[in-house]
């Protein structure tokens, strides 16, 4: 599959029924993709913005389920491994034959009809935060003071905002732990400010933002609106505030939410398992008890009420985190940061659903078939949202570098 093309022969046709209104071609249209439209005439970039609003609406969702989730007790169960790699969780049945997921996610399971479960996920880089992070959210791993920007940025620096909505939004605020920092690939890199996604949290953020789109980014997130039982089915949980948040969102015109699912890990129950506190404290029993089943229960939620309100198949939903979890228990009785193997989940944006894409070995501890870079799945963002995967960026001093570097996860698409 030629990166970026799939999407692009409505492109063909809006610019060729245009051709009495400006001689833009498609050609043009690409180049300019990554590189925004400064140069053109007036006509060129009418008909750019014709193109762009004449284009299906489409959005995505990316669940960052920060601190890395244990691949064994969320989307690859290992029962027949021994019992200090499997670890205390019970696997369960999907809708997929011969396919498990752990028992935290009962509802997930029943859906797996409409996933793509991702098995292989794999880098090589140091197995710290900050390096998943970012090459999840940019495609790539920052290099001395060059922050790549975030795939919101370069989504709205390339199509720009809809609806007066901010084109992207960072629920409910940037990555803020001590320990990451700035360096979570959540923002504008080296992009104007102006591209900086919104966060409602975060008031210079905001201030980026027109007044119009500020107004319309404070009306979708006052969910109380809601009525009780959609509320109800989301969950009062953290993770069921957010994710109600980011459908309203979508349904809005925001191209792409970003969800950080814990903004700190610092002290608090994550996915960041070490069961060592007070830093950390999180233990594989937290999974059981707490997060996977308010995460199941938000997530299935927002699938089935972007299915009811005919929003999903135009809306991509990912939902991963920046590594996984060792292949055995350590002495606190949690797991440490491995990103030889993880595992995540694709929904909506049309994908084929019922299969899974990857595999990791016997004791999930390395790749058995088909890795994954995580750069992958931001290339497949820009080629769900109709991006030139072939255009550049701009950086300082006239330095330019590839949109992304990686393939689309082309079984997602077939």
């Amino acid at each position: 599959m030629h990166r970026g093309l799939g999407d692009m022969a409505s492109v063909d046709a809006q610019l060729e029924g245009r051709s009495d209104r400006s001689s833009v071609s498609r050609r043009d249209f690409l180049r300019v993709g990554g590189l925004g439209v400064v140069g053109l005439s007036v006509a060129e970039q009418r008909a750019l913005a014709i193109a762009h609003a004449s284009a299906a609406p489409r959005s995505c969702i990316l669940l960052l389920m920060t601190g890395g989730p244990s691949q064994f007790e969320t989307f690859d169960p290992k029962p027949e491994a021994p019992q200090h790699i499997r670890g205390p969780l019970k696997p369960i049945s999907t809708a997929i034959p011969g396919v498990q997921f752990s028992e935290g996610f009962p509802r997930l399971a029943q859906r797996a009809g409409g996933l793509g479960v991702l098995r292989s996920l794999t880098h090589d880089y140091a197995p710290i935060h900050q390096t998943g992070l970012q090459l999840l959210q940019t495609g790539r791993v920052n290099q001395g003071e060059l922050r790549t920007p975030s795939f919101g940025s370069v989504v709205g620096s390339v199509l720009g905002s809809r609806q007066n909505s901010p084109a992207a939004v960072v629920l409910p605020r940037p990555i803020c732990d001590p320990e990451i920092g700035g360096c979570s690939g959540q923002g504008a890199g080296f992009l104007d400010d102006k591209h900086q996604p919104a966060a409602p949290l975060d008031s210079n953020s905001v201030a980026q933002i027109s007044a119009s789109e500020a107004a319309t980014l404070s009306h979708a997130l006052t969910s109380s609106t809601e009525p009780p039982s959609v509320r109800d089915r989301y969950g009062e949980s953290r993770f069921g505030k957010l994710c109600l948040q980011a459908r309203r969102l979508v349904e809005v015109g925001v191209r792409c939410v970003t969800v950080n699912l814990f903004d700190r890990l610092e002290g608090e129950v994550t996915w960041d398992c070490h069961a060592q506190r007070p830093s950390s404290p999180a233990t594989l029993y937290d999974y059981r008890d707490t997060l996977c089943p308010q995460f199941d229960k938000a997530l299935a939620a927002l699938l089935d009420d972007l299915r009811e309100r005919g929003l999903l198949h135009d809306t991509l939903v990912i939902a991963t985190g920046e590594f996984g979890r060792t292949p055995h228990i350590n002495q606190f009785g949690g797991r440490d940061h491995w990103p030889d193997v993880f595992s995540g989940i694709v929904a909506g944006g049309g994908i084929e659903g019922g299969r899974v894409i990857g595999a990791s070995d016997q004791n999930g501890a390395s790749v058995a078939e088909r890795p994954i870079n995580p750069g992958e799945l931001t290339a497949s963002i820009y080629h769900f949202l109709g991006l030139d995967l072939d255009a550049e960026l701009r950086a300082a001093d006239d330095l330019t570098l590839p949109l992304i570097e990686h393939e689309p996860i082309a079984e997602l698409f077939a």
